[in-house]
């Protein structure tokens, strides 16, 4: 039987293993295409995979499960459910593929792209840039069809022209300039605060006029420190919930 192929990841030695592990493949289970196999490799075929202990692959696997994207039967093996819940809070230790995880699993139209001004409240981030790529996607819950958030991106000029529109409907914005652009991303910081929903908000989302959301920005940094991409999302307060973890060192 054929086995679903995940993603690769260079991993971080200063993050938990396991967490990194989970996490990317989380991501390549959640952006795996409907006719991709639902049944995964061994454990010993993932440990292999990722070049992690069976011990580390193991605690992986079990926080996929307890999210429930995931279920193991003894001597059959672990497969993927597919009618899993996408709506799940994802714990952020700090690992871009976190943040690829945290993006996906939804269904995605591209509502518009093209050139844009730079916003102003993002000008400090785009200096001596008077024009950007913007891109405007609504999410969706695979199962339902509610809207669940939607998000504005805009990207440098010079990576936008590697960017083909029909990958931002199967994959998050990080994912496409990290993996597909081939971007150096080597930061990413969130910032997250409640906002009324405004008419705009309101009406892609589907939810009364100034009613609670969760207003989202994420900018992505090279190893320069120049942002890459910021991202501005908007998501629906009563289906969504950010939790950070710290690890001491």
């Amino acid at each position: 039987m054929t086995s679903f192929a995940p993603d690769s990841i260079v991993l971080n030695r200063k993050l938990p293993l396991w967490y990194q592990v989970s996490q990317s493949l989380r991501a390549s289970i959640l952006g795996r295409s409907p006719q991709d196999p639902l049944r995964l490799p061994t454990e010993e075929q993932l440990a292999g995979h990722y070049g992690v202990s069976v011990l580390t692959m193991r605690q992986a696997l079990k926080e996929l499960e307890d999210e429930g994207l995931i279920t193991r039967h003894r001597r059959r093996g672990t497969f993927i459910e597919p009618d899993a819940r996408r709506g799940s809070p994802v714990r952020l230790l700090g690992s871009v593929d976190a943040i690829v995880a945290q993006q996906s699993g939804m269904t995605t139209e591209l509502l518009e792209h093209g050139k844009s001004a730079v916003p102003s409240e993002l000008a400090e981030h785009f200096p001596a840039l008077d024009e950007v790529a913007a891109y405007h996607r609504l999410r969706s819950d695979e199962r339902t069809g509610e809207p669940t958030n939607h998000a504005r991106n805009y990207v440098r000029p010079e990576l936008a022209a590697h960017i083909d529109p029909s990958d931002l409907v199967r994959w998050p914005m990080t994912k496409v300039l990290r993996d597909v652009v081939g971007a150096d991303i080597s930061r990413i910081t969130d910032t997250v605060e409640a906002r009324l929903a405004d008419p705009e908000t309101a009406r892609l989302l589907q939810v009364p006029l100034l009613s609670p959301i969760l207003h989202y920005t994420g900018l992505a940094y090279d190893g320069e420190g120049r942002v890459l991409d910021a991202a501005v999302i908007h998501y629906r307060g009563d289906r969504f919930s950010f939790s950070v973890t710290l690890e001491a060192t």
